[in-house]
Parts: structure tokens; C-alpha cells; sequence
């Protein structure tokens, strides 16, 4: 009997073979494909949130002229249009007086004490915070109000020996 004849079991064998080689190849290559393209999203994303971070500064300056009053008619048309195509690039600013303080969204500058309050709120918007997508790009300064620390906590943080107060990273003096 002849293997390569049509209708023989070993050329069907080896055309179902074939197949299931071809099918697992094709499958992996649209699995690449799909990678690939997650890959390029990705990098496109973060692209365009290091640009935005980088022009934060710029945006911060027009707010600080804002403020000052110095903001001439053609400079306040460029600024809003400025502010309009970050805008389309993703780029959100949250941040409002009286909303309540989220350490993942603010970051408190002063802590102001207040023995009526019952929790703590931003009171001033020292610098906007900004979003991009999902993504923080920079956190809100804010200044907080709130409650007085529990009885029996000290002021500053003590030593484990009783000793002075020793720094914390990452906390204003």
C-alpha cells in the first residue's frame, strides 16, 4: 500500500498534522500581533503623560499669573488654548476647597488644627493636582484642616529610647 496515495490513513494523518502545526503558528502570530499592539498603546500612553508632566510647570506658571492679574489678552488666548489641547490629550486637574483630604490624591503642605472639625478637608488649593487617564501626574498641595491629634500622641514622633524626635523622609518639618 502506498503512504502518500489519497485516502490512505498516513497521508491523513499527516495532512491533520500539518493542519494543527499550521492552526498553533497562525494562533501565535495573532497573539504577537495583539501583544504588539498593546505594546505600542502602552508606549503612546506613557509617551504622552511625560509630556504632559513636563509642561505642568508651564501650567502652573499661567495659574501664578493668573493670580498676580498679569495675564494680557494674548497671553490668556494662548494659555486657554493651551490649557483646551492638554485637555484633549487626557490631561484633568482635580482639586477643589472643601473636599475632604486623600493622601493618594493630596499632598498636605500645612495641617492646620481645628477643634470643631471631625475630619480632615483640603481648605486651600495651593497647586492643582493633575490626571491623566487612570494615571497621577502630580498630587494636589493643599493646605488641611482638621481634628487636633488623639490625647497622648506628642506632637513630634519620638525616638524608641525617649530621646528627640527624629526626622521622617517625606514629612514637613
Amino acid at each position: 500500500m502506498d503512504a502518500t496515495r489519497p485516502g490512505s490513513t498516513e497521508t491523513r494523518r499527516l495532512l491533520d498534522e500539518r493542519t494543527a502545526d499550521l492552526q498553533r503558528v497562525k494562533a501565535e502570530y495573532d497573539n504577537y500581533r495583539k501583544q504588539v499592539r498593546r505594546d505600542r498603546m502602552a508606549v503612546r500612553e506613557i509617551a504622552a503623560q511625560n509630556v504632559l508632566r513636563a509642561l505642568l510647570p508651564v501650567l502652573d506658571a499661567v495659574e501664578s499669573a493668573r493670580r498676580q492679574g498679569t495675564v494680557e489678552s494674548g497671553l490668556k488666548a494662548v494659555a486657554d488654548v493651551l490649557e483646551t489641547q492638554l485637555g484633549s490629550l487626557g490631561l484633568r486637574t482635580f482639586g477643589q476647597e472643601g473636599e475632604p483630604f486623600d493622601p493618594t490624591r493630596h499632598e498636605a503642605v500645612t495641617h492646620v488644627v481645628s477643634p470643631g472639625a471631625d475630619r480632615l478637608t483640603c481648605t486651600e488649593i495651593l497647586s492643582p493636582g493633575y490626571r491623566a487617564g487612570d494615571r497621577l501626574l502630580r498630587a494636589a498641595r493643599v493646605v488641611v484642616t482638621g481634628p487636633p491629634p488623639p490625647v497622648g500622641t506628642g506632637d513630634a514622633p519620638r525616638s524608641h529610647d525617649g530621646g528627640a524626635p527624629r526626622e521622617q523622609p517625606g514629612l514637613c518639618p
